[in-house]
């Protein structure tokens, strides 16, 4: 089969590579027939994280189309239109137990190769995957849209998580493709106020088309006065960081109202300072979201309803070939790319 290798960092490879087969009895033989390109992909590229040790088939944010399932495999079929998790969770572990799949103490992500394991990914025309994380795809859900399911759910658990409460305002601090969705997410359930920061005009203005009422840059010396403005003088009541740096973190804390909350979502620093003085004298709870936990269904049925639009953050859909090329334009941050969908 057709696949894109890290061959060595900085240097991807369109190769023939042998199929992979079925040899779990829950397993799923899928063709992939789109899959789109993470931000941690393009982290993993230089090799910074860690965990893209090449050789590697990349790519963990797919769809296509059931090719074979094992012999107990019971929910799914030959020719099922499909979406997937990207964390392949035990379902034994004690987390699996209490549903906490994405803290899965056996948890392994597609697309990713470190110290503890290897796990070939979707940038190839098949995959293999077990039955658990699979889910049909609604018939309006185009295979384009669907490779957007993981990164819907990755913005969906970190608002399933806040619980955040009917007409209470949000911030949302970054608004890159997580971000977008976010601000999707919570219109969808909230009609009250949505602010956005982001130092890139641009993005802010696609905030506003998002579902943003305001779009703030953070570094404006008045935008504080200017959140106080909007929210009687006290803050939003949740806001969400998806940036995953200490400037970013330290505009949501300040953002947020005393006794309001702050859901890091973003991590590509992997330590970040915080106004210690700040949480604690206004009582901010801080909460980590991690990856996904059952959210898939919820995602795909807003995105069948066209509660979110993901073809707003879709930059181009482009043949599998073309996956170098466009991983080289994203990994030197071209303007205006959010997110690239490719097709095996």
């Amino acid at each position: 089969m057709k696949a894109m290798i890290l061959k060595e960092y900085k240097h991807l490879e369109i190769k023939d590579i042998p199929m992979p087969h079925i040899e779990s009895a829950d397993e799923v033989l899928i063709r992939v027939k789109a899959t789109a390109i993470c931000g941690s992909d393009i982290h993993g590229f230089d090799g910074s994280t860690g965990r893209r040790q090449p050789p590697l088939v990349m790519g963990h944010e797919a769809s296509g189309v059931v090719e074979s399932v094992g012999p107990e495999v019971k929910t799914l079929k030959i020719g099922d239109r499909v979406t997937f998790d990207s964390t392949i969770w035990c379902g034994q572990c004690y987390f699996c137990r209490q549903g906490q799949v994405n803290l899965c103490d056996a948890r392994r992500v597609l697309g990713v190769s470190c110290d503890e394991y290897r796990q070939d990914g979707t940038f190839a025309e098949y995959v293999i995957v077990p039955e658990r994380i699979v889910y049909r795809l609604p018939d309006n859900v185009a295979f384009e849209e669907a490779a957007l399911t993981e990164p819907v759910s990755v913005a969906m658990h970190a608002f399933e998580i806040t619980d955040m409460k009917p007409g209470e305002s949000a911030a949302v601090v970054g608004t890159g493709l997580i971000g977008l969705l976010l601000i999707q997410i919570i219109r969808a359930y909230s009609p009250h106020l949505i602010l956005a920061f982001d130092t890139d005009e641009k993005r802010r203005k696609a905030a506003i088309e998002a579902g943003a009422d305001v779009a703030l840059d953070p570094q404006d010396p008045d935008v504080h006065s200017k959140v106080l403005s909007m929210t009687n003088d006290r803050g939003v009541d949740r806001a969400f960081e998806a940036v995953g740096a200490s400037a970013a973190i330290g505009t949501a804390i300040e953002s947020v109202r005393k006794g309001g909350s702050v859901t890091l979502i973003g991590n590509i620093s992997s330590k970040a300072e915080i106004p210690l003085q700040s949480v604690v004298t206004r009582q901010i709870s801080l909460l980590g979201s991690c990856a996904i936990a059952g959210e898939y269904p919820i995602s795909l049925a807003l995105m069948a309803n066209r509660n979110i639009n993901v073809r707003q953050v879709i930059s181009n859909i482009v043949p599998l070939e073309e996956g170098p090329l466009w991983f080289d334009r994203l990994y030197k941050r071209e303007p205006g790319l959010l997110k690239i969908v490719l097709t095996p």
